[in-house]
């Protein structure tokens, strides 16, 4: 099944819990549980280094309220984007969350994730 033929609801019932997860895991500077429903294609990409610097240094990724708002869904080739307002505990503003979604062996993986 493609992700894109599920509806709204049911995409955001599996996204929902997936971002919740890796705002708890980037807060808590896990790195093994925040790529833990990471895309095979997605992890080949990651520079480990680069992350690790980032969980270190980053008082954004690091201090990410729990609380978001839900923005929309678009739907491209067999992958969802599924946009969020995200916002920090300790810096005032509010961020864009981008959280990509797919099947890879019959199982929903992120392929993509970034807060900007």
């Amino acid at each position: 099944m493609n992700i894109t033929e599920h509806t709204d609801e049911e995409i955001l019932a599996i996204a929902n819990p997936m971002w919740d997860d890796l705002i708890k895991y980037s807060n808590k500077g896990d790195y093994g549980k925040f790529i833990r429903k990471f895309s095979y294609s997605m992890l080949l990409g990651l520079n480990e280094v680069e992350m690790g610097k980032q969980f270190a240094k980053s008082e954004l990724t690091r201090n990410l309220s729990e609380e978001r708002d839900h923005l929309g869904i678009i739907r491209r080739g067999e992958h969802v984007t599924v946009l969020y307002r995200q916002r920090s505990t300790k810096k005032e503003g509010e961020w864009l969350g981008r959280l990509v979604l797919g099947y890879e062996n019959a199982e929903v993986k992120i392929f993509g994730a970034s807060i900007f």
